[in-house]
Formats: structure tokens, C-alpha cells, sequence
């Protein structure tokens, strides 16, 4: 019969570290009371930052009546224009009027008239294929990096990594996309330089992608090849890895094996945190690229200072931001037998 002392150091130090577990049941129940609150704080948040949106649009100077109306209409006109998008209404009575519609997807009517719904319906989608993209692009590259350097800590490769993520991180989006631009497209001509619509409005090539994703994953590329080789880093002097270099297990085993999982936590979150800046980065890379994405959108709604589409860009992208943010929490939970 094996005993407690019986098994290799590796078994023995993973046995003497595993959390001692709840029944299934009810681990489900804490796992979902714990998403619940979670999706309650993410929903908080993005009401705040809704509410600052509204806000700040009401502060630029003139309003979407002036900032649409045509050459030569007349203050009357502009008087009825305003009454009709509602302008001479209180912000705070405007924005609760939009939150009580948002639960029913309806995002609003554009200054132009247009269901912000239908004007976004098109671009979103283009959006979350270049962000998503660029998120597994970003995901992948940072996981080579960082488990190659932490294979020989200290090492060349090591140090290569280290000074190389550093320069990436800090070159802002659209510095990657010109010095993209000009040895890709302008003086070699192998990618087109600007994007172009198929009929139901995607790229018309996957080649129009490979920039814009490109210049979206060098930065955040940098910055989580650096987390994942902090993770793996701290993850070094835990016993199970400690024991499992003791049992002569090969340096890449023990770091894909022991290290790697132990390291999911804190990788999950650099990468969640950077879906915020993938998103954000697109509203650039899009405009320099000719993109159909949001960017494209938000441009002109800001023009127009039409509050009900830069509201629906920023309710879009928060939900996808708060829906990858929860899926790296409920990572964190599992991996720790703690509540998200």
C-alpha cells in the first residue's frame, strides 16, 4: 500500500501542496455566486464609464444638431433639429432614458437618423476579427518568448528576450504601423497598403490583415512575453518545481509541465488586461490602414458629437473587454482554488 513518503519527490511535493478541495456541488455554487458578483462589478463599471461618456460628449463645445445640420439651414431649423434628437432635454435624462433601452440591444438613433444598432452591426464584427486576431497572435508570440528565455535564465536568449520585449511595449501602435508601411508595402510591395471592402463590407483579402494585426501584437507582445517570464520566473522556486528538477526530469518537461500551469494565473490577467489596449489600438490602426472597423465609426461620431454612437462603440467593446476579464478571473479561480 503506498504511504505518504512513498512516490517520487515531485509526486510527494505536489500531494503536500494541493489545496484541500470542496465537493463538487459545491464548488459549482461558489464557482457561479462568484462569476455573479463579478459580472455585477463589470456592469457597474461600464454603467460609470457610460455615464463619463455622456458626460464628456456634452462638454465639447456645440452639440450633434450644429455639428450635422446643412449649409445655410436656419436657427429655427437647428431649434428643431435639436428638439428632435432630444438635445434640449438634461444629459442625466437622456443617459437613463439610453441605459433603460441598452438591456433590449437597442444602442439608440444616430444625429444622422441611423439605428446605431444597424450602423454598428457591420464594422463590429470586422473589429473583433482584427482585435481577436491580434489578441491570439499576441497570446502565442508571448508564450514562446517567455518559455524560451525561461529555459535558460540569465542565458543569451534570455537577455535578447528582456531587451527586445522592452523596445516592443514601449513603440505606440502607430509608429509599427509606418515602419510596417514603408519596407512592406511601399518599397517592396508585397502587402496592399490600405484595405479594401468585399460587398458585405469585410477585408476583401486576408493579406489587407497581416499589418494592421501585426502593428496591433508587437507591443502587447512585449509586454506579456515580459509577464510570462515574471510567471514562470516565480514559479522557479516552488517545491513541486524544485522537486521535479530533482527527479532528473529534462528543463523544457519540468517548465511545461510544473511550471507552465502554475503560471496560468498571471498570464491569463496580462492577457485579459491587454485586450483593452488591443481594442484601443484598433481605433488607430484602423484609420491608418483604411480599416472597416470601428475606428472608421467612432471618428465620425466624435465629428458629429453624436453621443448614442459613441455610447453603443464603447458599450460593445466594454462587453467583450468584461467577457475576456471573467474568463481570466474564472482561470485565476480554478488555478487557485479561490473564488473569482
Amino acid at each position: 500500500m503506498a504511504g505518504p513518503l512513498t512516490g517520487t519527490a515531485t509526486e510527494r511535493a505536489e500531494a503536500a501542496t494541493a489545496p484541500v478541495t470542496a465537493s463538487a456541488p459545491r464548488r459549482a455554487a461558489t464557482a457561479a455566486v462568484g462569476a455573479g458578483v463579478v459580472l455585477a462589478k463589470r456592469a457597474l463599471m461600464l454603467a460609470v464609464l457610460l455615464a463619463v461618456v455622456f458626460a464628456a460628449v456634452e462638454l465639447l463645445p456645440g452639440d450633434a444638431a450644429s455639428a450635422t445640420s446643412d449649409r445655410g439651414e436656419s436657427a429655427a431649423d437647428a431649434a428643431a433639429r435639436r428638439r428632435l434628437l432630444g438635445l434640449d432635454r438634461p444629459v442625466w435624462e437622456r443617459f437613463l432614458d439610453w441605459m433603460t433601452a441598452l438591456p433590449t440591444g437597442d444602442l439608440g438613433t444616430s444625429a444622422r437618423g441611423e439605428r446605431v444598432t444597424d450602423l454598428l452591426s457591420a464594422p463590429f464584427p470586422n473589429t473583433l476579427l482584427l482585435g481577436g486576431t491580434a489578441f491570439a497572435a499576441t497570446l502565442a508570440t508571448a508564450l514562446a518568448l517567455g518559455c524560451r528565455a525561461a529555459l535558460h535564465p540569465g542565458g543569451p536568449v534570455d537577455r535578447i528576450v528582456n531587451i527586445t520585449s522592452g523596445i516592443a511595449l514601449a513603440l505606440p501602435e502607430f509608429v509599427v504601423a509606418v515602419g510596417l508601411l514603408l519596407p512592406l508595402s511601399l518599397w517592396t510591395g508585397w502587402l496592399p497598403a490600405v484595405t479594401l471592402t468585399a460587398p458585405d463590407g469585410a477585408p476583401a483579402s486576408w493579406t489587407m490583415l497581416v499589418m494592421p494585426v501585426l502593428a496591433l501584437t508587437v507591443p502587447q507582445a512585449g509586454w506579456n512575453a515580459r509577464i510570462v517570464r515574471g510567471a514562470l520566473a516565480d514559479q522557479a522556486g516552488a517545491p513541486h518545481v524544485t522537486a521535479a528538477h530533482l527527479d532528473g526530469l529534462s528543463p523544457r518537461r519540468v517548465l511545461l509541465r510544473h511550471a507552465l500551469p502554475g503560471a496560468w494565473p498571471a498570464i491569463a490577467t496580462g492577457a485579459a488586461t491587454s485586450t483593452g489596449m488591443l481594442l484601443g489600438g484598433a481605433v488607430v490602426v484602423e484609420t491608418l490602414f483604411n480599416y472597416p472597423g470601428l475606428g472608421t465609426v467612432l471618428a465620425g461620431a466624435v465629428s458629429d458629437r453624436d453621443t448614442p454612437v459613441i455610447a453603443g462603440v464603447v458599450a460593445c467593446t466594454g462587453a467583450v473587454i468584461s467577457l475576456v476579464l471573467l474568463c481570466a478571473d474564472l482561470i485565476r479561480a480554478r488555478t487557485l482554488g479561490a473564488r473569482p
